[in-house]
């Protein structure tokens, strides 16, 4: 009785989304899915800002933790007041979707998102996620020298006017990257890519930090984030699916094993380069190969990940090494990783889609291998200038009016207390550190 039981339960959860030729219809199965992959999203959220928090001094950890934080307050609000819209509504010209969900106006609980199995406000939320941690990569690259409430501003700002239209070109139905046949499975340009650059453009308007040393804090704390991310990025990836299907498991295994090459091979390449294999660069590693799997995850076979992950571990390695040679500032080194692990997995799409993995790859090949990678190269270049230029400009417009770089005062002192009035350690008062009791502490943690 018990096991028949469960197959009624199976069956009735299996329902099929096009029922008798009529309208997609709300899958159970898939909408528990989603809902546990939105979840799962938002924890990447503060499982960045412990990566973060980890790398940066201890007079400026809860400030760079809560650049992350403050995204799941601010991207939330952005998003259902307009974000949504323009990312998602009608767009007659593929650029930018129309007004018709401002304020979340029309999106229903109950019927589906256009030909999916989830409901449309399942579906607004999941995206509300990639929305959220988007702008909180940048953070990283500016950390230690921004005003907390000109980043803020940058946030809602950047949010609406560059990740928005974006998404729009990207995975709005109506998108003129879509309909010219561009692979992004879960963010590889939309997300990484934009973040990346927009973090250089940033990072050009900012200059350098006063004291430009890495002088991480506590790497366990790194790791520990590093180790949820990568737990969160299954439902960053396999989510993109919208449905509890083989494409979400291919993507789950893609996205686990495109980590786990890239960790190792950043590790033997920092090994022949210095004899050690340090901490960082495991973390770092790791996060490169989630990167650079995110617009194949659905797309690519396992063994493809494998060259993917492989790629970006080396890949990204020596782009933050060039990034010394450049003489640019990127604290956390959002440019290296982010940037150039969603450039290169946003090409290595197009060379190792495979229509036998998802069928959805089939009009993007009809023209031919050749044609695709041409394809994503345009889009790399698309949404690398857009997201460039216009980052630029929003950073030169708070710069000239409110102010966009902390002044020195508050970088001696530590943007923790100069921003927050707060420490992310209790640190011994310099006055006492000739008494033999205190000498020898480490700083305790106040949690």
């Amino acid at each position: 009785m018990r096991r028949f039981l469960f197959s009624l339960l199976v069956a009735a959860v299996s329902v099929p989304a096009f029922a008798q030729g009529s309208a997609p219809a709300v899958v159970p199965a898939d909408t528990v899915w989603l809902i546990v992959a939105t979840a799962l999203v938002l924890l990447m959220t503060p499982a960045l800002a412990l990566f973060y928090g980890g790398l940066v001094k201890t007079k400026n950890v809860l400030n760079t933790m809560l650049m992350s934080f403050v995204t799941m307050g601010v991207g939330s609000v952005a998003w259902v007041l307009l974000g949504y819209s323009l990312a998602f509504g009608k767009s007659g010209t593929g650029f930018i979707g129309d007004l018709s969900y401002v304020l979340a106006n029309g999106v229903s609980f109950t019927t589906p998102y256009g030909t999916q199995t989830i409901p449309a406000a399942l579906f607004m939320l999941f995206q509300m996620k990639f929305a959220i941690i988007t702008p909180a990569l940048v953070s990283g690259a500016v950390a230690e020298r921004i005003k907390f409430g000109s980043y803020v501003l940058f946030t809602a700002l950047w949010s609406l006017v560059v990740y928005a239209p974006l998404a729009c070109w990207v995975w709005n139905s109506d998108g003129w990257l879509l309909k010219m046949g561009a692979l992004d499975f879960a963010g590889g340009t939309v997300v990484h890519l934009a973040s990346g650059v927009s973090a250089l453009a940033l990072i050009l308007v900012l200059g350098k930090r006063k004291e430009a040393q890495a002088e991480p804090n506590n790497i366990t704390l790194t790791l520990f984030g590093a180790g949820l991310l990568w737990f969160g990025w299954f439902g960053f990836n396999a989510g993109s699916s919208l449905a509890a299907n083989n494409v979400a498991i291919s993507a789950f295994a893609t996205t686990h094993m495109a980590a786990a090459t890239a960790m190792c091979a950043w590790m033997l390449v920092e090994w022949l380069k210095t004899k050690r294999v340090s901490a960082i660069g495991c973390a770092s590693g790791l996060v490169a190969g989630l990167v650079a799997i995110t617009p194949a995850a659905g797309y690519v076979t396992i063994g493809a990940s494998l060259l993917i992950g492989l790629l970006a571990g080396v890949g990204c390695f020596f782009a933050i090494d060039l990034k010394h040679r450049l003489g640019y500032d990127d604290a956390l080194d959002v440019v290296g990783v982010h940037g150039v692990g969603g450039l290169m997995g946003a090409i290595l799409t197009g060379v190792f889609a495979d229509p036998t993995v998802n069928e959805a790859v089939k009009a993007s090949l009809e023209k031919g291998r050749m044609n695709l990678i041409m394809v994503q190269g345009i889009s790399v270049l698309a949404v690398g200038a857009f997201a460039f230029t216009v980052a630029w400009l929003i950073g030169q417009a708070l710069s000239k009016t409110i102010g966009l770089r902390s002044d020195e005062g508050c970088e001696d002192l530590g943007l923790d207390m100069a921003y927050h009035g707060e420490e992310g350690y209790k640190v011994v008062p310099a006055e006492l550190l000739g008494r033999a009791d205190v000498e020898d502490r480490e700083p305790v943690s106040t949690h």
